[in-house]
């Protein structure tokens, strides 16, 4: 109980990166179900990490000659495969849920099942191709947006955490639980101070337009489920981080 009730422990990064990647970080088992919802603080710092190897391969793309477009295609690739496509997976099953049922129960079945339905494929499509568009326009100055959209959007999920309760009884989101103020409070800090020391000032517009974008996943969720699931959390990094890439395209021409 004592190490739950820590702020910040010194391993809740390998943590986060083991939940939210599926880079080959080690982590005790116990010390994982002990620390749950504490190490949310860290989710940004994972999402950073994704960002600066998927950042680096597109840097190396365009070192190379490749055109913006496979470079593009190269870093959504690699976050893909880091992180498992586990943000996508919740994007699709959350379109599949909440668009596909008719009544709550309903919707959390069909985000249950592993199957994928036409909504669920839309919204990957739609997605991966709003990201790579995004990242195309941006060219060779995408890094600062990549790795921004990356801290915010899982700083976000981690307010979202906090603020819904759960929508169903079991499953990844219930089995962590929900962090407490503190934990919500660092992690947006976290995300925020790392973004202000890259963009400047500029971060602070980009927070409030991922916000928003945030609270309408909420609100929906709320509605149709009465709270967030592990795939709702993944759907709400999604458009998260497609707002703050689409809205870099203008902040940053």
């Amino acid at each position: 109980m004592a190490e739950q009730r820590q702020i910040i422990a010194p391993r809740d990064i390998a943590l986060a990166c083991a939940l939210l990647t599926r880079l080959p970080v080690p982590v005790d088992a116990d010390f994982a179900a002990r620390r749950g919802a504490g190490a949310a603080w860290a989710y940004p710092l994972a999402g950073l990490l994704v960002a600066l190897i998927a950042g680096g391969i597109g840097w190396a793309a365009l070192w190379l000659g490749l055109s913006p477009g496979l470079a593009a295609g190269l870093v959504l690739t690699g976050q893909v495969v880091m992180t498992g496509a586990m943000h996508e997976d919740g994007l699709a099953d959350s379109a599949d849920g909440l668009w596909g049922g008719w009544t709550r129960e309903r919707r959390l079945e069909i985000m249950k099942d592993s199957r994928i339905g036409s909504y669920g494929v839309l919204a990957m499509v739609l997605a991966l191709g709003l990201r790579w568009n995004a990242l195309v326009a941006l060219g060779a100055g995408f890094l600062p947006a990549l790795l921004v959209a990356a801290l915010l959007s899982r700083a976000l999920i981690v307010a979202e955490m906090a603020a819904l309760p759960n929508a169903r009884d079991g499953g990844m989101s219930r089995s962590i639980g929900r962090p407490g103020g503190v934990t919500v409070g660092l992690a947006m800090v976290l995300a925020t101070g790392l973004s202000l020391a890259m963009i400047g000032g500029t971060a602070l517009l980009l927070l409030a337009i991922a916000g928003l974008a945030a609270f309408g996943c909420a609100m929906i969720a709320r509605v149709k489920i009465g709270g967030q699931t592990g795939d709702i959390l993944g759907a709400t990094q999604q458009v998260s981080e497609i707002a703050i890439l689409a809205a870099a395209t203008v902040l940053f021409s």
